[in-house]
């Protein structure tokens, strides 16, 4: 009776902990790695000081974390933002009352910035960030809610049953098998032109962007298809430029909180 109620208990914890791990943890650390690249020296200086020496890769699971805390639950909808198709803009109005992954990232910088903030706070907003940030540049976590951001469209990957958010967070990238340091050290060479380009656009920009892609890749796939060698080889450099992205505008985030 002991070790079925420690069954139970096994599979219930990894359910909860590991169901809808943005990116994955791989996904998060290349994101903030690359960030980790890109920043000023002031904005090193600042983030070694408030994470104790942690790295940002360290911290970017944070955020998935805390999830199996009940404490932190009220987080959960903080992690996507669904614009459906007959809404052109993002409205807050409209926006999940709990919060979504726009107001969390504001929020996060809203703390940052101010100088009233505890350190707790701080360290808190600033790892909450990191992930939120990698979270906006998975597509389907500005996907639609009729689907729960493409959790409800079934699919194959492989042999294995799925879905099409799941193939994004993590399936490409684990079936990729790089670590997060060969995919940062791995990542395009961009020139300075390319680079501005990348960081360019404001916070809602990024989010539009992703919903634009999130709406083609509803289109690339059908309910029940298997998925492999083929989806993989179209679609993963994608990924890699979404890491990329999500990187290089994370680190712009974090410049200019601390200039």
């Amino acid at each position: 009776m002991k070790n079925s109620i420690l069954v139970l208990f096994a599979i219930f914890y990894t359910s909860i902990s590991f169901a809808g791990n943005d990116w994955g943890k791989t996904g998060h650390r290349t994101t903030g790695e690359i960030a980790q690249k890109h920043l000023s020296k002031k904005a090193q200086k600042a983030i070694a000081e408030l994470l104790d020496d942690q790295s940002l890769a360290f911290v970017a699971n944070y955020a998935d974390d805390i999830k199996s805390d009940p404490d932190y639950r009220k987080y959960g909808p903080w992690h996507y933002v669904n614009i459906d198709p007959q809404d052109e803009k993002y409205d807050r109005e409209k926006a999940n009352k709990g919060g979504d992954l726009i107001q969390a990232i504001e929020k996060s910088i809203e703390v940052l910035k101010d100088e009233k903030a505890s350190r707790e706070d701080k360290q808190f907003y600033l790892k909450m960030l990191v992930h939120f940030m990698g979270d906006l540049h998975q597509p389907f976590h500005v996907g639609r809610s009729a689907d729960k951001g493409g959790n409800d469209i079934q699919v194959r990957w492989y042999n294995e049953g799925s879905n099409i958010h799941r193939v994004w967070d993590s399936q490409m990238i684990d079936s990729y098998q790089m670590s997060y340091s060969e995919l940062t050290e791995n990542r395009k060479e961009l020139s300075l032109a390319e680079l501005q380009e990348m960081e360019a656009g404001s916070l809602h920009d990024w989010m539009y962007e992703s919903r634009e892609m999130a709406n083609v890749l509803y289109d690339s796939v059908e309910i029940g298809e298997k998925l492999g060698y083929e989806y993989m080889y179209k679609w993963f450099p994608k990924v890699r430029e979404q890491l990329q992205k999500g990187g290089v505008r994370l680190a712009k985030v974090l410049n200019e909180v601390y200039r």
